[in-house]
């Protein structure tokens, strides 16, 4: 159920590579064709193999299958009409049909159940979600029985499983039997306290129950309290009885529940005379014989199932793999050294269990069971950490172990799994029967262990060890004994399968066939591009393009499996003015360019023998020259592509920093691999020119670049040999550039000092610099005594320097040892508004930090990330996030619950209800982080980033839980009605005027929304207007509320769309709404934009009451737009117009002039002014001043209050800059309510499984 979690040993091998080219679409590789068992598994869809198990079962039982058969078309219809409204189509049986005879027809290794599962009604969760077989054993059949109501399988299920238990009570007395008849299709037995099913069948049907002493039985006859004796029997048995094991158990001591895993034995055939009511029925009745055994591996709440099945119609091929195998005739048995056991050594511990079997074979799934038999420990415990599972672990040693039977059984390669007296010639893979054993050993029990896809044949003696353990028996399914199967069926798949199922079950192996063949023909066809000689030349050690297109490059499509002398006929026919000899040589592109390496001869070799692949390189010439020059072959004459560096004798004042300094050219020439370091030099220069290799980077720090030269005897040495790679660095020295003052040669090492050498980054000491906490300055005094303690000091650096060696000469630099003995400390970096950034980490180099050199850092106090750490600000409370903040550093790994957790305990606060939000580039408070058990590098959150702790529970996954407010203008009754009402238990609190809205409106918080993201603007409108604090609110539809958006308690923008989703406004959950009353429907368009425009009272520092103006951007969004809009609201000339925008936030307003952007005269078109973007940036609710030129002269759109404003907000910053502010205290909670404890971690709740079936009576 859960693949291997409950496993001990891997079951089964991952399907071995194909080999072939991977196809797509059509090309894709079809199923794979039915095993050496014949027999078809079915595909587990994630959590269905208690399905898989059940199915099986019921198609090999042949009396319900040919049942099922039976009923045509006529009585359960087409699954072509199952659409149809009008059609009745019983599904469920016709997928059953058509899966039945899939499984026993259509040649695959595997069918699927998807198309069932969909006729159940189940979805993906469902069908990856864990179930009990025994519970699906009861739907299923009631399922099917509602299926087939008025048809001629109606009975189908009562017929072949139907049972009757009679319980009786004998009164002791009198002899009056009382009874009570109940029904059966499956008898449930205790597992506990017993030791088989026969002890449990005659507690239950034998044993009897008295009723005396204190606990006596009421007779009806004798009308009062009397000893009697309580039995049940079996009245009526079905031809198939069905046995469900009670494995599963509550302990009440321990409160939990747990699985029987003791041994409990149950017989091939069982008799059931003494368990019946009739004595005297006879023994063809009440015999019974095991056919199925659905397994159950791991624990009660979780695991897997798999079933043995009897072949009772022998339609598999059923062959031992061991001893039942084997010959009775045998030659003299040879001795083999068994090898010395190493209890530590899986693989010694492995030959030895396979060298001591005497069939020198064991099952795979049985192989870990040896194990723990033979040295006491399982491999999970011993081995599986080092060496994983020992499926791949037999996988990984396939020189020593051979995998047969399709996998499912090893052996030793240097044993035969199967020896005989003599191979024979026509069947070398099944073993020999011995003359005069008759039949074969399986015919009489053909079993087979059928898991999920896949089909291993078992033996009788296998049954028995599922008596016991953590794999064991968990259904029994028995038929009559009398039951006998016709001739004509045995080994006859498609016997009593309709004709239009076995017509499908041929179309389907059609279409099998021809993908399989499409998919081999497509597996052996290969691209090869081919290079034609006259598109190349020799140059630089390498084959070169002539001209810059790819008219010397061809790709075709060839057959791998034809010979060398058809591809080169194909060749020909595609090259018409070839002349002369045709040589294909097997060629590599390589960073130099086309090399060669051996020439295609032998015409009857196959591409694939030859070692063509898809994808490889052929060159076409003819043999001997390309050009004119020979070109070299073979693998010790690969060109390598070196890149040269010489000084530059050019003076350069200023250039951007490279890895290897400035002050040096660098080109790319490639060279025979083959060559010498002389003719290299020879290429280059004069004799006297010295070639230097660049010195491994050391530690040592400095900027100046190490080279050292070759020394004459590596002149005679070829690059190969000298062990020179792409992309290595050859430092070229003439004469005259060893007289610049870049260049200084010491013996045999050269220095080259070029300007990026000579770079530095400013440290200064910030002794109060380290973050934690975020809050307040400290006083002047302090600030004094800080300014004291900075110093500040330049330190030679370079990119590749390592920021913890720039810390350590920094701390040296400034004589800080004594101080700094002991205490952590990090780099940091100022952004320009003075804002330290995160710290550093110190093992990146100082490019890799992204930290320019000439610039400042700060050395302050505190710990630096690692590099699997994060370094993180944390604030509580969503309305201001930088204040209050706290610096903390964690690891990536962290689910964001257990970051929630840390930050709770170190702000130390109380309760549980608390979640994380993150803040967007903005600085403003964002979505909520609903993932809780995802991880932060899961979350995308990166170092720097800052973490709100927000109090409130997190909703429902899907679920949006937002804080509604209502806007209410002054004086309006409904402010009078709020005061009354209670939001959840909490009573409304009013709340301050927005700073953007200037009307005299205020906001009334009146409670909270849960609603689905998938909702509708509509719905939440209307979820809304149920509200108990708006009970007295009169809105006729949804059409007369305006809801906003709000961020930091103010206006923002204005929802649109009725009928749009949540999702799709971008409304995240703990989004702040405010709900607005209109006076008449309003439907605004996307781009439409709702402004207030205040009109100046001429020759006075007031403006009349706002009015609310709909502009409609799409149309023109320049002030031009703007002014027309406005002048056709209020009949005024749009020149006489003087507007402008005011900020609440700062009290000031900005002008909209008439003016427009000017632009270069290069461009044809001027550029209009879009007031939606800088520096205005209009939104719904911004208050546009308008004065009228003609009868107001003054121009000046600040009035009393917006002076005084300013005047505030520079005494808050005055206060701030000396450290006086004071923050201010955090508003209420509006989400009071009872500390809630912590619930225990709990498990998942079980999910009822259910199976929907049409209406049919």
């Amino acid at each position: 159920m859960f693949g291997n979690l409950f496993e001990e040993d891997e079951e089964g091998f991952p399907p071995a590579p194909t080999g072939g080219k991977v196809g797509k679409g059509k090309d894709a590789e079809p199923p794979q064709p039915r095993g050496l068992v014949g027999l078809s598994g079915i595909k587990n869809q994630g959590g269905t193999c208690y399905l898989n198990s059940l199915l099986q079962t019921l198609l090999y039982t042949p009396e319900f299958r040919e049942e099922l058969f039976s009923l045509g078309p006529k009585e359960l219809g087409c699954l072509a009409d199952k659409e149809k409204p009008e059609a009745k189509v019983r599904v469920i049986p016709l997928e059953l049909q058509r899966l039945f005879a899939q499984l026993l027809l259509v040649d695959q290794h595997t069918a699927s159940t998807a198309d069932l599962t969909d006729s159940f009604g189940w979805s993906s969760s469902e069908e990856s979600s864990q179930q009990d077989v025994q519970e699906l054993n009861r739907i299923l059949f009631s399922a099917l029985e509602s299926s087939l109501v008025g048809t001629s399988g109606s009975s189908l299920i009562h017929r072949l499983y139907h049972g009757t238990v009679v319980n009786q009570i004998i009164c002791k007395d009198c002899g009056n039997i009382s009874e009570r008849q109940e029904d059966f299709l499956d008898l449930t037995v205790s597992v506990r306290g017993v030791c088989g099913l026969e002890e449990a069948l005659w507690n239950m049907f034998v044993e009897e129950e008295l009723f005396e002493g204190n606990n006596l039985y009421r007779c009806s006859q004798c009308d009062c309290l009397v000893r009697a004796a309580k039995s049940a029997k079996l009245r009526k048995l079905p031809p198939f009885l069905t046995v469900s094991l009670l494995r599963f158990n509550f302990d009440f001591t321990k409160c939990e529940r747990y699985k029987e895993t003791g041994r409990y034995t149950f017989p091939q055939t069982i008799n059931l005379r003494p368990f019946c009511e009739q004595a005297e029925r006879p023994d063809s009745e009440v015999t019974y014989e095991l056919f199925s055994v659905i397994i159950h591996k791991g624990g009660c709440y979780g695991g897997h199932y798999h079933v043995y099945i009897k072949d009772i119609d022998q339609l598999g091929h059923w062959e031992a793999q061991d001893e039942e195998a084997k010959p009775k005739l045998q030659k003299k048995e040879v001795k083999v050294c068994e090898p010395a056991l190493e209890k530590d050594d899986p693989l010694s511990v492995l030959i030895a269990i396979l060298s001591q079997e005497e069939a020198k074979s064991v099952l795979v799934d049985q192989l870990g069971q040896k194990l723990l038999d033979k040295i006491g420990v399982s491999w999970n415990r011993k081995f599986r950490k080092q060496h994983g599972p020992i499926g791949k672990f037999l996988q990984s040693h396939s020189d020593v172990f051979l995998l047969v039977a399709g996998g499912a059984r090893v052996t030793l390669k240097a044993v035969t799994p199967t020896p005989g007296p003599e191979p024979s010639p026509t069947s070398p893979e099944r073993p020999a029967v011995a003359e005069g054993s008759g039949a074969r050993p399986g015919d009489a029990h053909r079993w087979f262990d059928l898991n999920d896809s896949t089909v291993t044949p078992i033996r009788e003696e296998d049954i028995e060890k599922q008596f016991q353990g953590k794999e064991s028996a968990y259904m029994l399914f028995y038929r009559r004994a009398e039951l006998q199967r016709p001739d004509e069926a045995k080994g006859n798949p498609s016997y009593m399968v309709p004709p239009h199922l076995l017509r499908l079950a041929q179309e389907e192996n059609c279409r099998l066939q021809q993908r399989r063949e499409e998919f081999d023909a497509s597996s052996n066809t290969i691209e090869v591009r081919l290079h034609l000689a006259p598109h190349y030349q020799v140059k630089d050690g390498a084959l070169q393009p002539v001209g810059p297109g790819q008219d010397g490059l061809m790709t075709i499509s060839f057959d791998r499996r034809k010979t060398v002398g058809d591809f080169r006929l194909a060749v020909y026919q595609m090259q018409d003015l070839w002349e002369g000899d045709m040589a294909l040589t097997v060629a590599q592109s390589l960073p130099a360019g086309l090399h060669l390496y051996n020439t295609l001869s032998d015409d009857q070799q196959s591409l694939y023998g030859a070692g063509v692949r898809d994808g490889s390189d052929l060159f076409v010439w003819n043999g001997r020259e390309v050009r004119g020059a020979s070109p070299q072959t073979g693998a010790e004459w690969e060109p390598v592509l070196l890149t040269l560096v010489r000084p530059s004798l050019e003076e350069v004042e200023e250039v951007e920093e490279e890895a290897g300094g400035q002050g040096l050219t660098r080109t790319a020439r490639g060279f025979a691999g083959g060559a010498t370091l002389a003719l290299v030099r020879e290429a280059l220069g004069p004799e006297d020119t010295l070639l230097c290799q660049e010195s491994r980077p050391g530690c040592s720090g400095g900027g100046a670049s190490g080279w050292k030269v070759f020394p004459a005897a590596d002149m005679h040495r070829t690059l190969k040999d000298l062990e020179l790679r792409d992309g290595d660095a050859l430092l070229v020295l003439e004469p005259q550039a060893l007289d610049t003052s870049l260049i200084s040669v010491s013996g045999d090492v050269v220095t080259v000092t070029t300007p990026s050498d000579c770079r530095w980054l400013q440290v200064e000491f910030c002794p109060r610099g380290e973050g934690g906490g975020g809050g307040g300055g400290g006083a002047a005094g302090e600030e004094e005594e800080d300014d004291g303690q900075r110093r500040r000091g330049k330190v030679p650096a370079s990119g590749n320097m390592l920021l913890s060696e720039v810390k350590q000469r920094a701390i040296e630099e400034l004589q800080l040892q004594p101080q700094l003995q002991g205490v952590r400390c990090c780099l940091r970096q100022v952004d320009s508004t003075g804002k330290l950034l995160p710290p550093v980490r110190e093992d990146l180099s100082v490019r890799e930090a992204g930290v320019k050199l000439m610039t400042s850092l700060l050395l302050c106090l505190g710990d630096a990330p690692g590099p699997t750490q994060l370094f993180l600000y944390s604030t509580v409370g969503s309305d201001s996030p930088a204040a209050g903040e706290r610096e903390i550093i964690v690891e990536e790994s962290l689910t964001a619950k257990e970051c929630l957790m840390l930050i709770v305990k170190v702000a130390e606060l109380e309760g549980e209800s608390w979640h994380l939000r993150k803040t967007d580039w903005c600085e403003e408070v964002g979505d909520a982080l609903t993932e809780e058990d995802a991880t932060l590098a899961e979350l995308k959150i990166h170092s720097g980033d800052t973490l709100v702790v927000t109090e409130g529970r997190l909703p429902p996954k899907g679920f949006l839980k937002m804080p509604v407010w209502f806007r209410v203008e002054h004086g309006d009754t409904l402010a009078n009605a709020q005061q009354n009402h209670v939001t959840n238990g909490v009573e409304v609190q009013r709340e301050g005027v927005s700073a953007t809205d200037g009307s005299g409106a205020d906001m009334r918080f009146v409670g909270l929304v849960e609603i689905s993201g998938e909702a509708f603007l509509d719905d939440l409108k209307t979820q809304v207007m149920t509200l108990p604090s708006l009970q007295d609110v009169c809105v006729p539809t949804a059409a007369f509320l305006r809801v906003w958006v709000l961020e930091g308690r103010k206006l923002c923008k204005i929802l649109r769309g009725n009928q749009l989703p949540l999702n799709k406004l971008k409304l995240g959950s703990g989004a702040e709404l405010c709900v607005q009353q209109l006076l008449k429907e309003e439907n605004l368009g996307s781009k439409e934009l709702l402004l207030r425009v205040q009109m100046g009272v001429p020759g006075e520092r007031e403006y009349y009451p706002p009015v609310e103006l709909v502009w409609d951007t799409s149309r023109d969004s320049s002030p031009r737009g703007l002014r027309q809009a406005l002048a056709a609201q209020y009949g005024l000339p749009a020149d006489c117009l003087h507007i402008a925008k005011h900020f609440p936030d700062k009290y000031s307003w900005m002008t909209i002039s008439n003016w427009s952007q000017q632009v270069s005269k290069r461009k044809k078109k001027k550029k209009a002014e879009n007031l939606q973007g800088a520096p205005f940036h209009l939104k719904d609710g911004d208050v546009i001043g308008m004065k009228n030129l003609l009868i107001d002269n003054n121009k000046d759109f600040s009035t009393l209050r917006d002076e005084l404003g300013q005047q505030r907000l520079r005494e808050e910053a005055e206060s701030r800059r000396k450290g006086r502010g004071q923050s201010r205290s955090a508003e209420p909670s509006l989400e009071p309510g009872p500390e809630r404890k912590g619930a225990g971690k709990c498990r998942k709740p079980e999910v009822a499984l259910s199976i929907n079936v049409g209406v049919f009576r």
